[in-house]
């Protein structure tokens, strides 16, 4: 544990490669990535649960800045760090690259953010936040609800680290570890955050994501060009929403830019 999160890493040298999951899911969806990463990265890497998952403490109140001034405690600020985060991780990933964090970012990989939001879907996520934490008689159950929660269904099996550490047993009877209320976080202003990053960004999105369209994420790289041209876009052919877990040497080949 770092402070209020647990965190898993390894590696050695100067250079961080910070590790974020999405809503959900754990630090452990990175679990494959160990011997990928001794081929494409030269140096640490740590990977964290976000706060109100895994083995995280949760917060008093879910906000894209609040959970990214979390993840910041446990980075040395002078240390050059590259962030690879995924999904709502994307999101804190270049929250922490803007001006509110006394950070060493030198570069964002932001993987499968969804930057378009309707209101229906934000009711949905706020009326999600609202409900209380479900009990579940057996592991089986929570692990099914805990897989189609984080998107990992059909991707990670249900005895998985992944999977286990997102679970909580108390008293015979078990639940999420993830807090409810972190799906009150809302929609990200894409543009500003973009904006304020102070480092190259790259947008990527598997072929098949249903959360995100690659015009969706080439027309955030035009229009954040007349402040910021070092934001680019690409889709990985073939994979889907969690590339990171179907093929992480995919997505491990998007940080050579940046090591």
């Amino acid at each position: 544990m770092t402070g209020d999160l647990r965190m898993r890493g390894g590696g050695s040298g100067e250079r961080l490669l910070l590790l974020l999951h999405g809503l959900g899911a754990t630090g452990d969806v990175w679990d494959a990535w160990p011997p990928v990463l001794a081929r494409h990265w030269p140096g640490r890497w740590l990977a964290p649960d976000l706060p109100g998952h895994g083995g995280s403490d949760p917060l008093d109140d879910y906000s894209f800045e609040a959970l990214a001034a979390a993840v910041a405690r446990a980075v040395e600020p002078a240390r050059p760090t590259v962030v690879l985060g995924h999904s709502l991780g994307g999101v804190l990933a270049l929250a922490l690259a803007g001006d509110g964090f006394d950070l060493r970012i030198e570069a964002v990989v932001g993987l499968g953010i969804k930057v378009a939001w309707t209101a229906e879907e934000l009711d949905r996520a706020g009326a999600l936040a609202g409900r209380s934490v479900a009990w579940f008689d057996s592991p089986a159950e929570a692990a099914a609800r805990h897989l189609r929660v984080s998107g990992l269904a059909g991707l990670v099996e249900p005895d998985a680290p992944a999977v286990r550490h997102g679970l909580r047993e108390e008293g015979g009877r078990w639940r999420l570890a993830l807090d409810p209320r972190a799906f009150g976080v809302g929609a990200p202003d894409m543009p500003a955050l973009l904006a304020a990053a102070r480092v190259p960004v790259l947008l990527a999105r598997g072929e098949r994501d249903p959360m995100v369209t690659g015009a969706q994420l080439t027309g955030l790289a035009r229009g954040a060009g007349e402040h910021h041209p070092g934001v680019e876009a690409v889709t990985l052919p073939g994979l889907g929403h969690n590339a990171h877990v179907e093929d992480p040497e995919a997505v491990a080949r998007l940080l050579r830019p940046y090591r």
